[in-house]
C-alpha cells in the first residue's frame, strides 16, 4: 500500500486544533474529507503533532496510506482542490517507505511564536500574533531563554493534562529576536510537552514587561509546579514551523 509524506500549511483560526473531535471542525478531519472526496477511501492522516485549537503551521507533517499508487503531484493538486475553501494548503506530497511515520520518525521540531508589542489593535496580523500594548525588552527575554534550554524536568511548563509520560524533555534551542515589528520566539526540541512552547513564552513575556528576572524563571522551572508558571501564552501567536526527520 503506497505511502505518502504530506507537507502541510494552515492557519488554526477555525479549527478546534489538529486532532479529530467529534463536537467540531480539526484540521486532521477536514483533510480525511478532502481524502475521501478525492479517492473514496476512508482515510486518517497520522500527524507530526497535535496542535492545539488556534495554532498555525507552515510545515505540519502527515502520512497517509492509499491502496492506489498515485503520481505524487496529483495527491497534491487534488487534496488542494476539495479543501478549498478551508485555510489548509498541502504544500507538497511524496512517496516514502511504509516505515516513515510522521511522528515517530520525526527528529526535531521547530515552533515559532510572534508577539507584537504596540497599543494600535493588530489588522493584518490578527488571531496570527499576540497583541501585546506595553514595551518588552526581548534583550532580558532572550536572555532569561537561555536557563529554560537543554534537559530538564518542565513540570511547571506542563498543562495540568498532558498525556506525556514524563515532564523531562530535551530543549535544544530557544532564542528571542526583536525584528523592530515583532518579538519572535524560536523553540526547537526533539518533542514537546502539551503546552509546553506557550508556557514558556508566557514566562518569557513577564520578563520583557519587567515582572519577572531571569531568576524568576530559573526559580519556576527549579519548582517543578504548574502553579508557579506565568499566564500562558494565547495559541494564536503560535506556528509549527518545520519537521526534521
Amino acid at each position: 500500500m503506497p505511502r505518502y509524506k504530506l507537507t502541510i500549511e494552515y492557519d488554526g483560526t477555525p479549527f478546534l486544533g489538529w486532532q479529530m473531535q467529534a463536537d467540531g471542525r480539526t484540521v486532521q478531519g477536514v483533510l480525511a474529507e478532502a481524502i475521501a472526496a478525492f479517492c473514496g477511501e476512508d482515510v486518517m492522516p497520522s500527524g507530526a503533532g497535535r496542535t492545539d485549537a488556534g495554532v498555525h503551521a507552515l510545515g505540519q507533517v502527515a502520512h497517509i496510506d492509499l491502496t492506489k499508487d498515485w503520481p505524487a503531484d496529483t495527491v497534491r493538486d487534488a487534496l488542494n482542490a476539495h479543501l478549498r475553501p478551508d485555510p489548509i494548503a498541502v504544500i507538497a506530497a511524496e512517496p516514502v517507505d511504509n516505515n516513515f511515520d510522521a511522528r515517530f520518525s520525526a527528529t526535531a521540531r521547530h515552533y515559532r511564536y510572534l508577539i507584537v508589542a504596540r497599543r494600535a489593535p493588530l489588522a493584518l496580523m490578527r488571531d496570527r500574533a499576540w497583541l501585546v500594548p506595553v514595551p518588552l525588552d526581548a534583550v532580558a527575554m532572550a536572555e532569561a531563554a537561555q536557563v529554560l534550554v537543554g534537559n530538564h524536568d518542565f513540570t511547571t511548563f506542563r498543562a495540568a493534562a498532558c498525556q506525556a509520560k514524563s515532564p523531562v524533555k530535551t530543549l535544544d534551542q530557544l532564542t528571542v529576536a526583536d525584528t523592530g515589528e515583532a518579538i519572535i520566539v524560536e523553540a526547537s526540541a526533539r518533542s514537546f510537552l502539551h503546552h509546553q512552547v506557550r508556557s514558556m513564552v508566557g514566562a518569557l513575556k513577564a520578563v520583557g514587561e519587567g515582572k519577572w528576572t531571569r531568576a524568576d524563571v530559573a526559580d519556576a522551572l527549579a519548582a517543578r509546579d504548574r502553579a508557579r508558571c506565568a499566564p500562558m501564552a494565547p495559541a494564536c501567536g503560535l506556528y509549527l514551523v518545520k519537521v526534521d526527520y
